[in-house]
């Protein structure tokens, strides 16, 4: 009996897991690599399928069916947080009109846009820094560092078309091509 409730949520953890990467990557764009996976997904599903639907005739079966469904969303949400795929842009807005703060970013390796913009208690610094998503919080602490009292909105860029990281990411493909 215990055995079939860990089969339950073990199916449920590996196909609700890999259903949750799947939809993230479709949704960000990787859709051969979305593809590749769901093959694995419906295995998974296919081969529970039957034991799971065997097994349902007592409420535990039932709870561990749900708790395992839960357990595999969360599971597959924590896989796709720790490859970070995709893009983030950063916008930051300073209180300080500093205009070398764009300048000390750019140093770390990031592409900064920047202007200046009118706030409710005078003028602001307003960035914008596209960075991928795994630097998103390498990138924050590095502008705190230079403006602690930096106010930042991220958000992930669905599509975008030239710019530093572009030009960046294709002299490297050429590179190595060559």
């Amino acid at each position: 009996m215990p055995s079939i409730i860990l089969v339950i949520i073990g199916i449920n953890i590996v196909y609700v897991s890999l259903f949750t990467l799947r939809v993230i990557l479709v949704i960000k764009g990787f859709k051969v690599l979305a593809s590749i996976l769901s093959m694995g997904e419906v295995f998974v599903y296919l081969m529970g399928l039957t034991i799971v639907l065997d097994n349902l005739d007592k409420p535990l079966n039932i709870a561990a069916y749900c708790f395992g469904w839960g357990l595999g969303v969360y599971i597959g949400s924590k896989i796709e947080s720790y490859l970070a795929l995709g893009y983030t842009v950063l916008e930051v807005i300073v209180d300080s009109v500093d205009f070398n703060l764009p300048d000390k970013i750019r140093e770390e390796g990031y592409g900064v846009t920047s202007w200046l913009a009118d706030g409710k208690d005078g003028k602001r610094l307003a960035m914008k820094v596209l960075t991928k998503r795994n630097n998103e919080q390498k990138l924050r602490k590095q502008v705190l560092t230079f403006a602690p009292k930096a106010f930042m909105i991220s958000y992930e860029p669905t599509h975008f078309d030239g710019g530093f990281l572009l030009k960046r990411i294709n002299s490297n493909h050429i590179k190595r091509v060559m």
